[in-house]
């Protein structure tokens, strides 16, 4: 038949249960009742094709008897081809039956599932406790609790669970910080944050079950090369960079970067994590006026007690690329009011041998007044990857992890802990309940913590994974969410793209 010459700009996310649906513009998270296209991938062919535009592909399949083809267009060849990766990933593991779902690869899967960052839709119901995970090695340990590696009985997968002791955590007035980050968590999706999967708690105890990475922090491979040199520095400034330009399009200033909050995965990409500072709300114009952070790193504004917006983090990543590549801080005294001076009052002074625009970078970013400061106009994140020392990265590439990292962990299996303290990793990962004095008591196992008792502080804390766990591409979702263009079908097939919408406009 006729083909309609118009092309419709269209926001498709592709779920794992072959579902793709369309959007005039992004969705808010969780929104997608309403599509305006609802079509499937189940049992599709995939064909590409550069005609009646370039980096065109099409989808035929089966709608009730009768063969559909439905004909989109993205911009780049690189994002044609993730979508039909993406598209036959899915379509494979529809055809597959139980059996073999059963035995496939849960790493295979996991990685897939990472590389393509797929939203997951889950409708679970039932109550996540400890009884769902078999508990292998502590991570780590801290005042408020521990890390603990452990794998879902359901599906093999391995995850990281923070244990936070309840008493500790009101002891300490960290309530509010604690209740931020499981609520961040729960909304954000970017493929160098780390991932909430669950929140749950029982009668003594907060668990987050989050992404496991096993690459290491940044400060564990820093303290061992001393310095990265610009390369690398660039490379791993570049994916904060855009972390943190991801968390300020959402209203979420970090105000905690560090390297010990910077971990890698095992492909060596970034993962930021611990959200417990975070601060929602705050877009180009709004400011808060908290203290909070980590001496060594925090702004000036911050510590003058003024009112502070999202530039705050463009310090933060200022302070942490100049250890990356100078090896030290770039402010340091071990009494807390001369350090605090310093930041205040010194010029910051760079080796001999830094490069000119490395040297540039750093002092923009480490420039006391926020409004003057590098990223602190409201183009925020375009100024800093306008630099010239970021000339050479390509975002979009960087965003959807094609970038080869310049170091690759040398782990060899998901269970591999060598970046991980050996003083945690040989510990029991027994858990121990708290006393009336927030001292530990007799130990006892995992599996008799499982009652669920839920206190005034912590009544909304529990999440089951019902929204999107992982990745996202620039302002999209997850990385094949990203907005697409569609070309309604010829006349008369039977098809959910309006052919005659008003409002949708044409290219």
């Amino acid at each position: 038949g006729e083909h309609i010459k118009n092309w419709r700009k269209r926001y498709f996310i592709l779920r794992d249960d072959g579902s793709l649906i369309g959007f005039k513009v992004q969705p808010e998270p969780g929104q997608y009742a309403d599509p305006l296209n609802n079509f499937t991938v189940k049992d599709c062919q995939v064909m590409r094709q550069d005609r009646p535009r370039a980096f065109t592909f099409i989808i035929r399949g089966l709608q009730w008897a009768q063969v559909i083809e439905r004909m989109f267009c993205v911009d780049t060849h690189d994002e044609r081809e993730k979508w039909v990766a993406a598209i036959e990933y899915v379509d494979r593991n529809l055809r597959q039956d139980i059996e073999m779902a059963e035995e496939a690869s849960t790493l295979e899967q996991q990685n897939l599932r990472d590389k393509f960052n797929l939203s997951t839709r889950k409708n679970s119901s039932s109550k996540i406790t400890l009884d769902n995970f078999e508990f292998l090695k502590v991570l780590g340990k801290g005042t408020f609790g521990k890390v603990v590696l452990c794998r879902e009985k359901a599906s093999a997968h391995l995850y990281a669970i923070k244990v936070l002791k309840k008493q500790v955590v009101i002891a300490k007035d960290e309530v509010a910080h604690t209740l931020t980050e499981n609520r961040v968590l729960q909304t954000i999706s970017h493929p160098f944050i780390i991932a909430l999967k669950y929140s749950f708690q029982d009668a003594h105890r907060l668990f987050f079950v989050i992404e496991y990475v096993n690459g290491g922090e940044l400060f564990f491979h820093l303290s061992r090369e001393r310095v990265f040199g610009e390369e690398k520095t660039r490379f791993y400034g570049a994916e904060i960079l855009l972390a943190l330009e991801y968390l300020h399009a959402q209203g979420i200033i970090y105000r905690d970067l560090k390297l010990e909050n910077l971990l890698l995965d095992r492909e060596g990409h970034i993962k930021i994590a611990d959200f417990g500072l975070c601060k929602e709300d705050i877009i180009y114009g709004r400011t808060t006026r908290t203290f909070c952070g980590t001496p060594e790193y925090l702004a000036p504004e911050v510590l003058d007690d003024t009112d502070y917006g999202r530039a705050v983090d463009w310090w933060g990543l200022g302070v942490v690329m100049y250890e990356m590549v100078c090896g030290r801080l770039p402010f340091y005294n071990r009494d807390h009011d001369v350090l605090f001076e310093l930041i205040l009052a010194d010029e910051v002074r760079f080796p001999p041998g830094l490069g000119p625009d490395a040297c540039n970078l750093l002092t923009g970013l480490l420039t006391k007044e926020p409004s003057k400061r590098l990223g602190g106009s409201e183009r925020d994140a375009q100024d800093i990857k306008e630099h010239a020392f970021f000339c050479r990265i390509h975002w979009d590439q960087l965003l959807t992890r094609q970038l080869t990292p310049p170091f690759i962990p040398q782990v060899t299996s998901d269970t591999d802990t060598r970046y991980f303290d050996q003083e945690f990793t040989g510990e029991s990962v027994e858990l121990t309940p708290p006393d009336y004095h927030g001292t530990e008591g007799p130990t006892f196992g995992l599996n008799s913590i499982s009652e669920e008792v839920e206190q005034p502080y912590f009544q909304q804390f529990s999440y089951h994974g019902t929204t999107s766990l992982v990745g996202s591409a620039g302002s999209a979702v997850a990385a094949v969410e990203t907005p697409l263009t569609t070309e309604a079908p010829a006349k008369g097939e039977r098809c959910m793209v309006d052919e005659h919408d008003p409002s949708s406009g044409s290219e």
